[in-house]
C-alpha cells in the first residue's frame, strides 16, 4: 500500500461521511505514510500522532479514524492530527486552532 493508494481509497469513503483530507497534501501524505508504517508495525493503522502500545485492544480508541475525530472536527473543524478536517476548515471559513488531546491521560504512554 502506498500513501497515494490509501488516499484514493479513503477519500471518497470519508467525504461521504463529511470528513475531508487536509488540503495540505504534503502533510496529508506524511500522515498517511505514518498510518501505513503503523499498519506494518502493529497490524492496524494506529494514529501516527500518538504513541501506540502495540496492543490492539488498548489502542482501539486511536485506530484511525480515532474515536476522537468526531468531537474534534465538530468543535475545531480538524482532528488532533489535522489529517481529517471539515469542508469549512479546508475552505478557511473557520479558524485553524490547536486541537487539544482528548485521549484520557491513563491511556497515554
Amino acid at each position: 500500500m502506498t500513501p497515494q493508494k490509501l488516499y484514493e481509497t479513503l477519500k471518497p469513503i470519508q467525504e461521504q461521511k463529511g470528513y475531508f483530507f487536509n488540503k495540505d497534501e504534503n502533510m496529508t501524505f506524511q500522515l498517511l505514510e505514518g498510518l501505513i508504517v503503523n499498519k506494518e508495525r502493529y497490524g492496524y493503522m494506529a494514529c501516527p500522532c500518538r504513541l501506540a502500545s502495540g496492543d490492539r485492544e488498548k489502542d482501539r480508541d486511536i485506530i484511525c479514524p480515532c474515536v476522537y475525530r468526531v468531537p474534534d472536527v465538530e468543535e475545531y473543524g480538524s482532528c488532533y492530527c489535522g489529517l481529517y478536517v471539515s469542508k469549512e476548515w479546508n475552505e478557511g471559513k473557520i479558524p485553524h486552532v490547536y486541537v487539544p488531546e482528548r485521549r484520557p491521560p491513563e491511556k497515554l504512554l
